[in-house]
């Protein structure tokens, strides 16, 4: 499964939008310029989170977006699943009709594809955005911490 420009943008804009969650709402414009994203695009990116409930828009002066859910409560997979569609690496797993392929019964390579399906939903559904926001912290917390000899 190779992540589109839509999930890798969307997961990047859902972060910055948890790094201010609390804070009220976070314009586009000024999540495009920390991210180095286009908000044209990223315009496209929040109206389908925003339609999936994982954003909110705030109208107004001061409007912008805000997550929909607390940081923790909001997993990488469901960015990645709204924006990008079912995970799987191959078409024949990622429907949950799987008659439409005519060797799914006794397909010698299906089972390989659900492994490596499942593997990768329970790691991306094993990160939140509160998570991201950790590691984020504890990177900063080592870069200030380099030594020179």
């Amino acid at each position: 499964m190779k992540v589109s420009t839509k999930g890798h943008y969307g997961v990047q804009a859902m972060f910055d939008l948890a790094q201010h969650f609390g804070e009220g709402p976070v314009s586009l414009k000024s999540i495009a310029e920390r991210q180095g994203l286009s908000e044209p695009y990223l315009e496209q990116l929040i109206a389908v989170l925003r339609k999936a409930g994982l954003v909110k828009s705030v109208r107004g002066a001061q409007g912008g977006y805000i997550l929909a859910r607390e940081p923790r409560d909001i997993k990488v997979g469901d960015i990645i699943r709204v924006l990008e569609g079912p995970i799987a690496p191959v078409e024949c797993v990622s429907q949950d009709d799987p008659e439409h392929c005519l060797k799914f019964d006794f397909c010698v390579t299906k089972s390989v594809w659900e492994k490596v399906k499942k593997s990768i939903e329970e790691v991306l559904d094993s990160i939140t955005l509160a998570d991201m926001l950790k590691d984020a912290e504890e990177a900063q917390m080592a870069q200030g911490y380099m030594y020179y000899i």
